[in-house]
């Protein structure tokens, strides 16, 4: 048979999707223990996650440091033994933080996960936080700071969020130099005796994943006293800049770093799905119509984006681009110009069904692996989630309307409703 090279292949769009089920465990300690079994390769991850983010920060900076630290030394094993052992078993170690929640996560071969776990537990019991590796980290920190700041982009991140939720929210809140430079090793201790030392936390273990595994994880992790006293929190208000637009000038540069954007929602808000569309038609993809006007007809910017972060508690919508100062005030014109235009002007049936069906690919995409789904299931997981917003995922984008896109972009991007922040210039 000869293939006529003339013709593509046919090909289906993706309706639906199945996945591997979740199991769901509770160690001898009524710790949740939430397994992906995929056993496609004998590798495996194991991700313990805290309620410890900025979000339960007395003294800024300590969550960060207080997680970082953790490896840093123990009673019986000092920085290098730990990276030592680690590297003996061909492991790697990674220690996040966050707004919300932190996580100590371990990747390794499945068969040496025995061997991982008491150094897991030592770390997490027996943390030693010396002094001198305290002080390195904080240098390095500063000097990484110090750069990030003198870059536009990365200053305009932060005036954006603090002008959304106020400096001293916890998804305002940014690093700030002189808060490193002021934070000692008794707010790290502190922070770690109060909100982490045993509190109850979560562990998602995805991979090549057996009962052996399981019984595992529990002989270490499951006869871990854990507390049962409320954590305290952060309880203030919101408090926004009334600002709407906000200009830092960098005289010196270039370029001028744009963002625009808004308050939004979490993704349980009744309107996220048609939200999420609206946005990839917007700036959410390569092809997306301010790609097209910005990039490719007007020349502005390698890229211009918008996207939908999504907190525990709350959500915020924000389109972000880097051009040529002279045309800052052009470049701001045309997104508003494109954000009317969807607001007044169905999108079209051939436009819409290329936005969904990218959506769904891209969405299909990300769940080439256990730790790639893991990180999906963590959002219902962690945040309370229907247990079909995975399942359901691609008939909800695909439900989406040009009725509904112009409804969005009238609801919930309204000039007035748009803040703006341009570090640069105008």
């Amino acid at each position: 048979m000869i293939l006529d090279r003339t013709q593509p292949p046919a090909f289906q769009a993706i309706q639906q999707i199945q996945l591997p089920a979740v199991q769901s465990h509770s160690l001898d300690n009524g710790i949740p223990l939430h397994v992906i079994s995929v056993a496609h390769q004998p590798v495996l991850r194991l991700e313990c996650v805290f309620n410890a983010g900025t979000w339960y920060e007395q003294t800024p900076g300590s969550a960060f440091f207080t997680m970082k630290m953790l490896s840093e030394g123990t009673p019986v094993r000092s920085s290098a033994q730990i990276n030592e052992y680690i590297d003996r078993y061909g492991a790697f170690l990674e220690l996040n933080s966050g707004p919300d929640r932190a996580s100590v996560v371990v990747y390794c071969l499945t068969k040496f996960l025995p061997h991982l776990l008491p150094l897991l537990r030592e770390m997490l019991t027996e943390p030693a936080f010396p002094q001198k590796e305290l002080d390195d980290l904080r240098n390095i920190t500063l000097q990484n700071l110090r750069v990030n700041y003198e870059k536009n982009a990365y200053l305009a991140g932060v005036l954006f969020r603090e002008t959304l939720f106020g400096a001293n929210h916890p998804y305002g809140r940014s690093q700030r130099p002189e808060a490193v430079e002021n934070l000692t090793r008794q707010g790290v201790v502190d922070f770690f005796e109060r909100v982490v030392r045993n509190r109850p936390f979560q562990i998602v273990l995805a991979g090549q994943v057996t009962e052996n595994e399981i019984v595992a994880v529990n002989q270490e992790l499951g006869h871990l006293a854990i507390r049962t006293d409320e954590l305290a929190s952060f309880d203030g208000p919101i408090q926004p800049d009334d600002r709407l637009a906000v200009l830092s000038e960098k005289p010196d540069s270039i370029q001028s770093s744009i963002r625009i954007g808004r308050r939004l929602f979490t993704r349980s808000h009744p309107d996220f799905f048609k939200m999420l569309v609206t946005n990839e038609v917007l700036g959410g993809y390569f092809g997306s119509r301010l790609m097209k006007n910005i990039r490719e007809e007007k020349g502005f910017t390698y890229g211009i984006s918008s996207n939908m972060p999504s907190f525990r508690r709350d959500g915020y919508f924000l389109i972000g681009t880097d051009v040529n100062k002279e045309n800052t005030q052009q470049t701001l014109d045309e997104i508003r110009k494109e954000i009317g235009i969807l607001q007044t002007e169905p999108v079209s049936t051939d436009e819409l069904e290329t936005v969904q069906n990218y959506m769904a690919g891209e969405f299909v995409g990300s769940l080439n692996t256990p730790f790639e789904i893991a990180d999906r299931y963590k959002v219902i997981l962690l945040d309370v989630m229907p247990a079909d917003f995975l399942t359901t995922y691609i008939s909800k984008v695909r439900a989406v309307s040009p009725d509904d896109i112009m409804e969005m972009a009238s609801r919930y991007l309204a000039p007035d409703d748009l803040r703006e922040v341009i570090v640069g210039g105008k």
